[in-house]
């Protein structure tokens, strides 16, 4: 047993050694320190890979059931990819095909974005309009449960490939979130996901709403033809682009919305080790819609793309950024299909900056005005309120305004006070989107 065991682990470090300089002559570098004595990334750790081989070894000789080979290298890849960041991976067959049909906007499952923070499953942000969205999960809560399983143990795509499942299935998360003194059970029922990039509608004559839940490939053209849209409908003056729990998605999608405003200069630029990391996206065509005056609502679920572009419309000067300080996730995944052809690898190879070189990993944008998440109530009158146009045989002002049958403006006022109590961050986003056309 003895020399059968020592056949195996040579055995295993010769198929590491070989595979190993396989890569590493793959990526044109030496495998050898170099002669002055400077260590190298690149020299092979034969104490390590011994170690490996050991446990390797010990796990097939010794762990209740057997275990085969092509197993233990696939558990081996996904333990170097989920100790890295929260974000690299190794996708099996399922899992990048979900990440392709992700970007084009349907796929199955809760309708939230996610990572993983102290060994639980985190919320980036819920999607617009999923099941995840309506049943209440917010951005920032932590999953410690899916049904009767606890998520502590583990890996990030065990726990989605638990929360997916057949549309109609329902699933209970069980979270911990900021503000309440218990876990909180939310059931949510399963269904296909559809997420419709672009949302837009006037909040009041001259000011439209602009509305991006997640960017995908097509978010740009969208965008721009919902915008041309009202425009054409009457004189714009100015916009909300809200990005609130928007978690991110194409590069590109978001470097084109940014250029829809933008007529010049960076938008945003990367840099990693490797050589063609480092890559500047500047704005390349008049910007469509520079004469339009501009707001951006941010919140702890804005991340990567929408901070590229609320950091590349800050830094221009091109947008006043409200709300919440952004999520913070500056880095950059390169998906690679590998050999087998239908599994990829996803690695963060890069972090990206804003044009004044400002890096938002773990940072996060800071708003020019800080305008939390709040409720407001009205008050109700404790007595009878008279008003001059209550008394009998009042002076009309001439002008034709008043109140119409039912006690409500004709201004508009009441409109304007139900979006303060529905959303008081795009309530003020529009108050400081008007003070800015004013001074214009």
């Amino acid at each position: 047993m003895k020399g059968r065991s020592q056949w195996s682990t040579q055995h295993y470090i010769a198929l590491f050694t070989s595979a190993l300089f396989g890569i590493s002559v793959g990526l044109g570098a030496s495998v050898y320190a170099s002669r002055d004595g400077d260590s190298t990334v690149n020299r092979l750790p034969l104490e390590d890979l011994r170690l490996f081989t050991e446990v390797v070894n010990r796990v097939k000789t010794a762990y209740v059931d057997e275990i085969d080979d092509a197993t233990i290298f696939e558990h081996a890849i996904e333990g170097i990819l989920s100790g890295l960041d929260p974000h690299s991976a190794y996708l099996k067959p399922e899992a990048f095909r979900d990440l392709q049909i992700n970007t084009s906007g349907e796929f199955g499952g809760l309708g939230i974005e996610v990572g993983m923070e102290n060994g639980f499953v985190k919320v980036v942000s819920p999607i617009d309009d999923t099941p995840a969205a309506r049943a209440g999960v917010q951005a920032g809560d932590l999953v410690i449960q899916l049904d009767d399983q606890a998520v502590k143990g583990m890996s990030l795509m065990e726990a989605v490939n638990i929360m997916r499942g057949k549309p109609g299935t329902p699933i209970i998360l069980t979270i911990i979130r900021d503000g309440e003194t218990e876990p909180l059970r939310i059931r949510i029922v399963r269904d296909v996901i559809t997420v419709r990039s672009v949302k837009s509608r006037l909040l009041e004559p001259g000011y439209g709403y602009v509305r991006i839940a997640q960017f995908q490939v097509n978010t740009g053209p969208d965008m721009v033809k919902a915008l041309k849209k009202m425009r054409s409908e009457q004189d714009l003056r100015g916009i909300v682009l809200d990005l609130r729990n928007n978690p991110g998605g194409v590069l590109q999608a978001a470097v084109d919305v940014s250029d829809a405003f933008l007529s010049e200069g960076e938008i945003v630029y990367t840099k990693g080790r490797l050589p063609n990391s480092e890559v500047h996206y500047k704005a390349n065509r008049s910007g469509t819609f520079e004469d339009l005056e501009m707001v951006v609502l941010i919140n702890g679920g804005s991340a990567s793309a929408s901070e590229i572009v609320a950091g590349a419309l800050q830094d221009h000067r091109r947008a006043l950024i409200i709300g919440e300080k952004s999520f913070g996730k500056g880095s950059v995944q390169t998906v690679t299909p590998l050999s087998t052809r239908d599994r990829a690898l996803k690695l963060t190879t890069a972090l990206y900056y804003t044009p004044n070189g400002r890096s938002i990993q773990a940072q996060g944008i800071e708003p020019n005005l800080v305008v939390d998440r709040a409720k407001l109530t009205r008050v109700a009158n404790r007595g009878v309120s008279i008003k001059e146009a209550d008394l009998r045989g009042h002076l009309d002002n001439g002008n034709g305004e008043g109140t119409d049958a039912a006690g409500k403006s004709a201004t508009g006022e009441d409109e304007e006070e139900d979006l303060a109590i529905q959303d008081y961050q795009l309530f003020m986003a529009l108050n400081a989107l008007k003070a800015r056309t004013l001074l214009d």
